[in-house]
């Protein structure tokens, strides 16, 4: 297998050819949408002119450093493209995202994008999402309530595993940029993913979940044998 890493940064150079002068850009987080940052920041230093807006703070640190014009969502209500990694895939291009604790602006960045383009390695493809954690972001107040009720809305969509409140490095509950925390939903297999998006967003406590369903328009995966596209880049 070649290497992740190099992989990540194939399917981003094959994202880029897709950015035009002028373009409105929603920049996704993670160790994929890094490497399309720092690519996009080298076109722009070399005359590219676009606008973008970030979706965690760790890409606004990122992009800032890489002389890209950053603007907020308010600013740009309305995007062309948004570019960003995936934690799963399937071949319907459903999503698991949220690994990186941004999952709620991710996906408002990406509903505010014209399209949404899903960049990542081949490990990430999966013929049927669960396999990677699904992380769903909660409101502190009423934790406990809040995690009974996601419980149970993953029983009744035919689901099984544990769940558990996200710590950070020093072994504190987790802290999204919004100020929320993520419990993490182990489920091996996800049969019914749209019964289950609809249910957990039925949650009073739950602000976001990890299922985006939907929203890509194509993803382009760097594998071994070169880059393959699912869906469409037009």
């Amino acid at each position: 297998m070649a290497d992740l890493e190099a992989l990540k940064r194939l399917a981003a150079a094959r994202a880029l050819e897709l950015v035009r002068p002028g373009m409105r850009l929603g920049l996704g987080t993670g160790s994929t949408a890094k490497h399309f940052v720092e690519l996009l920041g080298a076109r722009v230093r070399a005359g590219l002119t676009v606008e973008a807006v970030p979706t965690s703070e760790q890409t606004h640190a990122l992009a800032l450093e890489a002389g890209i014009t950053l603007k907020t969502l308010d600013e740009l209500p309305e995007l062309d493209l948004t570019v960003d990694g995936a934690d799963e895939l399937d071949h319907d291009l459903r999503l698991i995202k949220g690994g990186g604790a941004a999952l709620l602006r991710e996906k408002i960045v990406a509903a505010a994008s014209a399209r949404m383009i899903v960049i990542a390695d081949q490990t990430k493809l999966v013929d049927r999402l669960g396999r990677y954690p699904l992380p769903i972001e909660v409101a502190p107040f009423g934790i406990v309530s809040t995690t009974l009720a996601i419980e149970r809305a993953i029983a009744a969509a035919g689901c099984h595993g544990s769940v558990t409140v996200r710590r950070d490095k020093a072994g504190q509950w987790l802290i999204t940029d919004g100020g929320h925390h993520i419990i993490d939903a182990s489920l091996t297999r996800i049969d019914r993913a749209e019964e289950l998006a609809l249910a957990l967003s039925s949650i009073p406590g739950v602000m976001e979940h990890g299922l985006f369903l939907g929203m890509a328009s194509a993803a382009i995966l760097a594998t071994d044998a070169g880059v393959r596209v699912l869906g469409s880049l037009d």
